[in-house]
């Protein structure tokens, strides 16, 4: 009778934590599929496999990335013109109801900006987050005479008129993650918007910023805030 007894409750046991495992495992796949696709949109002189490190960990919690590869990447052409690749991406890869948010790092960030801001981004993307991008223009872009790079100069047509009208961004949930020891975007400060959340991470070197382990955990908390 007693091994009879233990059977039971073992047999009860069993069956209530399968159901628990199940119910955790169906709230982790409800999280996953209510969770936007990310796009990520490089630097200048990068591709996407600059997000070799990054791409892996949001996949590693959950989420869908995808990334483009903009050509030519080198400022050789407009970065409207590279904008227009991003709305060509966009539009070929995902379903026109489909929501998503959206990561440019440097170059890639102010590209972004003019996507959302001038090419119907805004109706698309949820959470939208620049990593050490040059949004007041950054005085190393004096050293090419590149368009796009002439673009991302301090006072450039081109920033003055994203910066014109910057507070559509508030329609969205707009993050800025930026180091102020950064030797690229000059002056660091160039990183910040007067709209959404900013987030200092004080890494030393330009790249590291989409390696570094508080980027990373920035990142991953600015794409897991609700939707405004």
């Amino acid at each position: 009778m007693v091994w009879l007894i233990l059977a039971l409750l073992l047999s009860k046991y069993n069956v209530e934590s399968k159901l628990e495992l199940g119910n955790l495992f169906n709230a982790e796949m409800k999280s996953s599929l209510d969770r936007n696709p990310v796009l990520l949109v490089h630097g200048i002189n990068d591709t996407g496999a600059v997000f070799h490190r990054m791409a892996p960990y949001l996949i590693e919690r959950g989420w869908s990335v995808y990334d483009l590869n903009m050509i030519p990447n080198n400022g050789a052409k407009h970065l409207d013109h590279l904008a227009e690749q991003v709305a060509d991406f966009v539009a070929k890869v995902f379903p026109p109801e489909q929501p998503l948010d959206l990561v440019g790092f440097s170059m890639g960030g102010v590209v972004s900006r003019y996507y959302v801001q001038r090419l119907g981004g805004i109706d698309r993307v949820q959470r939208f987050i620049t990593i050490a991008s040059p949004h007041r223009g950054t005085l190393t872009a004096y050293g090419s005479q590149r368009p796009g790079c002439v673009q991302m100069r301090p006072g450039s047509a081109f920033l003055e008129d994203l910066n014109r009208d910057v507070a559509m961004l508030e329609r969205l949930n707009f993050t800025s993650i930026w180091t102020p020891l950064d030797l690229m975007i000059v002056p660091a400060n160039s990183s910040q918007l007067l709209v959404g959340k900013e987030v200092q991470v004080p890494v030393p070197l330009h790249p590291w910023m989409l390696t570094d382990s508080r980027s990373l955990h920035a990142v991953t908390e600015a794409l897991g805030e609700p939707v405004r």
